[in-house]
């Protein structure tokens, strides 16, 4: 069944659609549960085409080994512990071969964890068994909870990302992860934890053309879009990056610290010490090199796709519009291959929990100045100036007032005499551009559609100074836009700008389910030519051109090309 067109396009009256409230039916939040999957298989009587079971309406639950997926870590530490803690008495040597004291101990504690291990996995059952989910037409609504009960909603066309995500033992089990990240603070995703990986795959695909406007055919699931691939991190460029950051370079230095104590004191117990120190900086390292193996990034009709991760896989799935702000860094050991690294704020990964930090807003671990511009472009097809790669190119290592830029004044080297020089700020017609950093150059991106408030900061050395600090406040992230230490008319005539400008662009902003202004356009091109008639909305067969591709002119990396002027 053809689901109806997005309002306002003209089309037939909408049908009955799965998932979609009817007044006639009792309420699903009620105490008699929908039915079985192959209850509602035979009452539809579908054969072949198979439909997509995942986003039929009904309610279904995780994969059946999602409690050994969820619980396994907790027993292998426990297990661990006990025997670490009662082996070593249990089968030391003594008068009768062992302690058989020690062994009764061992004994018992291992029938202890027995006990609990089933407990764990009864409790994990149960859990499992309370846990449903819901994909509709514009919704996908989760329950959970055994003594608290918790029921979300999520609005498809409020989707920021979409994540498949593959720890170790999933990867092992055939399964994968779901999260649909939405605007909100923390613990506003919704996670759909565990589904056979290409279950996951199918109902990823179907979410994104939901959330797009995009008609699907009578399977009701989603073809997958075409990707063209951007770039690839190769690995021995992300190993020769982590070796040119600071962390091996203090390593080396504390090493031979270390080595010159121990020869001096003669005391080698020293270097036990920091043995903590050690194990933690390998495991930032390895943790570094975990994320970024692999990475790549496509472009695609349904948004940005990041794939990347070792032990643990993920790929990301960005929909146009919603990277809030992006930020390119380049570190002091990285100016000689002249490699960026690039950071990104999306709305749904503000909430993210401690264990995806630093793995959902890294847009690009390392890359050439070509690659991080090409990725930029991706984001921000319309530079809006007349010479995008000069702009560029002095935010990105320039310093002065040229290409347009405003820069910090003299007496800023009160306040900061090291990098006064590369403070400053540009606009043009689409964004908001921030620079800083002299040992570590940074370009701050903003939309100007994007720009949530503005803030202005005056201390009172600033104000001795005639200073001033404007800062752009998109979501919370990692890309924090902050012009420091300008001049205060300077400062005052960026505020009163930047508002104007992000009030009219949010006024003249795309809707949220990006494939409908590309609907649009086709439908009035085809009503030209006498194609398609008007009233058609997008469809899943006819998505095959990204928005993204399309969009996106070659104007960034090229000077002297055609673009906008700045907006006054």
């Amino acid at each position: 069944m053809t689901a109806a067109p997005p309002p306002g396009t003209g089309g037939p009256a909408e049908p009955d659609r799965p998932g979609a409230p009817d007044p006639s039916t009792p309420d699903p939040s009620g105490a008699v549960d929908p039915p079985d999957d192959v209850a509602a298989a035979a009452a539809t009587g579908v054969r072949d085409p198979e439909p997509a079971p995942e986003a039929d309406g009904t309610w279904k639950r995780m994969h059946p080994v999602t409690p050994l997926v969820r619980g396994w870590a907790v027993l292998a530490v426990l297990l661990f512990f006990v025997v670490q803690q009662r082996g070593e008495r249990a089968f030391s040597p003594g008068d009768g071969g062992g302690d058989a004291f020690g062994r009764f101990q061992l004994v018992f504690t291992l029938g202890l964890v027995g006990v609990g291990a089933l407990v764990v996995a009864a409790w994990a059952y149960v859990t499992w068994r309370f846990t449903r989910f819901r994909v509709g037409e514009e919704v996908v609504e989760l329950r959970t909870g055994v003594l608290f009960r918790q029921h979300r909603r999520v609005r498809l066309d409020r989707l920021q990302a979409v994540d498949v995500v593959q720890p170790l033992v999933a990867r092992l089990t055939g399964l994968s992860e779901l999260k649909l990240e939405v605007a909100g603070g923390s613990g506003s995703d919704v996670s759909l934890a565990y589904l056979r990986s290409a279950d996951a795959q199918r109902l990823r695909r179907t979410l994104l053309a939901r959330a797009a406007g995009v008609q699907v055919d009578e399977t009701g699931e989603a073809p997958e879009a075409p990707e063209r691939e951007v770039l690839q991190v190769p690995v021995d460029r992300l190993l020769l990056s982590m070796l040119r950051s600071v962390w091996p370079v203090l390593g080396a230095v504390a090493l031979v610290v270390l080595v010159v104590v121990v020869l001096v004191t003669g005391e080698p117990g020293i270097a036990f010490g920091l043995v903590p120190a050690v194990l933690g900086v390998a495991t930032g390292v390895w943790g570094a090199f975990a994320r970024g193996f692999g990475f790549r990034i496509a472009a695609s009709p349904d948004g940005l796709r990041l794939r990347h991760g070792l032990t643990e896989t993920r790929a990301q799935t960005v929909p146009p519009g919603r990277v809030q702000a992006v930020r390119l860094r380049q570190p002091l050991l990285w100016r000689g291959p002249d490699w960026w690294a690039m950071e990104m704020d999306v709305a749904g990964y503000a909430g993210g929990g401690a264990d995806d930090a630093g793995k959902e807003t890294v847009l690009l671990p390392v890359g050439t100045r070509a690659q991080a511009v090409e990725v930029l472009s991706l984001l921000l097809p319309d530079p809006g100036c007349e010479d995008p790669a000069g702009v560029l190119g002095s935010g990105l290592e320039g310093t002065g007032r040229t290409h347009g830029w405003v820069d910090a004044p003299r007496s800023a080297r009160w306040l900061d005499p090291v990098a006064w020089r590369r403070r400053g700020y540009r606009t043009t017609g689409t964004a908001l551009l921030v620079r800083s950093g002299r040992l570590v150059r940074q370009l701050d991106v903003v939309p100007h559609e994007r720009t949530q408030s503005l803030g202005l900061e005056q201390g009172p050395l600033q104000r001795r100074l005639g200073l001033a600090t404007v800062t752009a406040h998109a979501t919370p992230g990692p890309v924090r836009p902050r012009a420091e230490h300008l001049a205060a008319p300077d400062a005052a005539r960026l505020l009163a700008e930047q508002a104007a400008r992000a009030r009219a662009a949010r006024s003249s902003a795309g809707p949220e389910r990006w494939m409908e202004d590309l609907a649009a356009a086709s439908r009035g091109a085809a009503g030209a030519t006498g194609g398609t008639p008007e009233g058609a909305g997008p469809t899943a067969e006819g998505t095959g051109a990204s928005p993204v591709q399309e969009r996106r002119p070659d104007v960034v990396a090229r000077p002297g090309a055609p673009g906008r002027e700045d907006a006054p």
